[in-house]
């Protein structure tokens, strides 16, 4: 039954995403795969945290969102998610629900928490980040560069993200004791774990986008961006590896959040 339940509440949340243009048909697809295992093979907790992501973030690339057009022009995806960006920000996450489901395990909820605290603390800090007043600074440098470079960061920014980060982190323990009816003893681990995990993650997104990731400079305006084709031509390849794609970049760094999560996890629990 209870992957049914998950069925119609992923159908529901992506079809209304779909309906309101934040997600395309792939994207949408997607979504409601990913929901039904989520709730199938997890609980209340594991679709909750899921949401958290997915509500917030929709929520804020639809805030002020005449103002990051510009800046969308230079970027690989846009916040109409499609599959790809689904899979990516909750791909390794869902498989996490599915070897807990298999092989019951803190371990995967440590693990689990960081990746989501890493994804949702990127999206807060772009989304939020691409408001700022004040130009970015280069992740490696320190010197300025224009708005939506890749592994440019701000202090407004940087805060977004580590709220993204904590957001995850205290939701966790409380939509545990949601779905089981009591408290998590190692809750405030939860917290902790999804906090500095997603928020390396996060930042190691910016440091993957400054040095690996593939990006373009515009042959028309000269603007670093992340696609081949803007203003209508096409640009010039100037760094990064052909395969580090910006799916491939929230991928690796939701990884090491995860990664981070599980060492504070079974350090500190």
């Amino acid at each position: 039954m209870s992957w049914f339940i998950g069925w119609g509440g992923a159908a529901l949340v992506a079809g209304a995403a779909y309906y309101k243009k934040s997600l395309t048909l792939s994207g949408m697809l997607a979504a409601m795969v990913m929901g039904t295992v989520y709730y199938g093979a997890g609980n209340v907790f594991w679709f909750g945290i899921l949401l958290v992501f997915f509500i917030t973030s929709t929520l804020l690339s639809k805030w002020k969102g005449h103002k990051k057009t510009v800046l969308e022009q230079g970027y690989e995806k846009s916040s109409r998610r499609d599959a790809g960006q689904v899979w990516a920000n909750g791909g390794l996450g869902m498989m996490l629900c599915l070897a807990h489901y298999i092989w019951p395990h803190p371990a995967w909820i440590y693990a689990f928490l960081g990746v989501m605290g890493s994804v949702t603390a990127d999206t807060w800090a772009t989304e939020l980040g691409g408001l700022s007043k004040k130009a970015p600074r280069s992740i490696l440098t320190g010197r300025q560069v224009l708005p939506g470079t890749s592994g440019g960061i701000s202090f407004l920014g940087s805060m977004a993200l580590v709220a993204g980060a904590l957001i995850i982190g205290i939701m966790a323990p409380l939509l545990a004791a949601l779905s089981s009816a009591t408290f998590p003893a190692d809750g405030w681990v939860w917290v902790l774990a999804g906090l500095l995990g997603g928020t390396v993650g996060a930042f190691t997104d910016s440091l993957l986008g400054a040095t690996l990731q593939r990006m373009y400079q515009c042959s028309a305006c000269g603007r670093e961006v992340e696609v081949p084709i803007h203003c209508g031509v096409a640009g010039v390849r100037i760094r990064g590896w052909s395969w580090m794609s910006n799916d491939a970049v929230n991928g690796l760094s939701s990884i090491a959040g995860g990664i981070v999560a599980l060492l504070i996890g079974l350090i500190m629990a």
